[in-house]
């Protein structure tokens, strides 16, 4: 039998999702849990890797097991066994066809950056920050040049392991909301820390470092060293994945 579970966690004590030896994550965290429930060891597989610090509102992973359990088992069983920073939101039974990566047809990140003098006290480990006031209009013309198909390898980390820097972007939205700034993106997939260069990027430009066509000629470039550094995690959430009405997943994430 194949599970799917959609689960949400604060990444600020994780050092990010992927199993690694003595070094705290979730996913050696979800599947110790999904293992005493299950009595049986469980491996999981992922909608998208999250890097230290970063959250997720939907994580989506799946999962076989001969196990039988009722779905009310697999959330509420198993939140009892994690700690309070992760908790599955909800578990659907698919067919053995669903992965949830190569299922997924979009994913869905949002950056939340707190624009004010002072830092955040609160809020600190959810937001990023920037101190001086950024010019959202320009910002959102520079994010024009970035949305469609492209080659990002100018925001593309060292350390990526995708096979083509080429995705598509189809959405890069940005409001203000009193004293945070929004970022909404949306692609087929990500490059590693893609999300956060371009962030980078637009920081520049929203405080008057460059102008907004800089961020073209950055792209055009396909050089990281044409980019702005790397914008903190804290601010990032994994906010949605988005598969095709068949799996009947539920879509808690597919609206604002």
């Amino acid at each position: 039998m194949r599970i799917a579970l959609g689960l949400e966690y604060e990444g600020s004590s994780f050092h990010g999702w992927q199993s690694q030896p003595s070094i705290a994550n979730v996913q050696d965290t979800l599947q110790a849990a999904l293992s005493a429930i299950a009595q049986q060891p469980i491996s999981v597989l992922t909608a998208g890797r999250t890097d230290t610090g970063v959250h997720a509102l939907e994580q989506v992973v799946h999962f076989d097991t001969t196990a039988e359990r009722s779905l009310s088992a697999w959330v509420r069983g198993t939140n009892a066994l994690l700690p309070r920073s992760i908790a599955v939101r909800w578990a659907h039974p698919v067919p053995d066809e669903f992965h949830a990566r190569f299922s997924a047809y979009g994913r869905c990140y949002r950056y939340l950056l707190l624009n004010r003098p002072v830092r955040p006290g609160l809020q600190d480990g959810k937001v990023g920050w920037f101190h001086l006031q950024l010019d959202v209009a320009a910002m959102q013309a520079a994010a024009q040049h970035l949305l469609g198909t492209h080659d990002f390898s100018a925001f593309r980390a060292a350390e990526c392991q995708a096979k083509s820097p080429i995705k598509t972007l189809r959405r890069l939205d940005i409001r203000r909301d009193g004293e945070l700034i929004v970022f909404d993106l949306e692609a087929d997939a990500f490059l590693h820390h893609q999300v956060r260069n371009i962030v980078g990027c637009l920081v520049y430009i929203g405080k008057g470092k460059h102008p907004p066509y800089w961020l073209r000629e950055v792209l055009e470039s396909r050089s990281r060293a044409r980019a702005a550094p790397t914008f903190a995690p804290d601010g990032l959430y994994l906010r949605h994945i988005r598969y095709e009405e068949k799996w009947g997943l539920p879509q808690l994430g597919a609206g604002e």
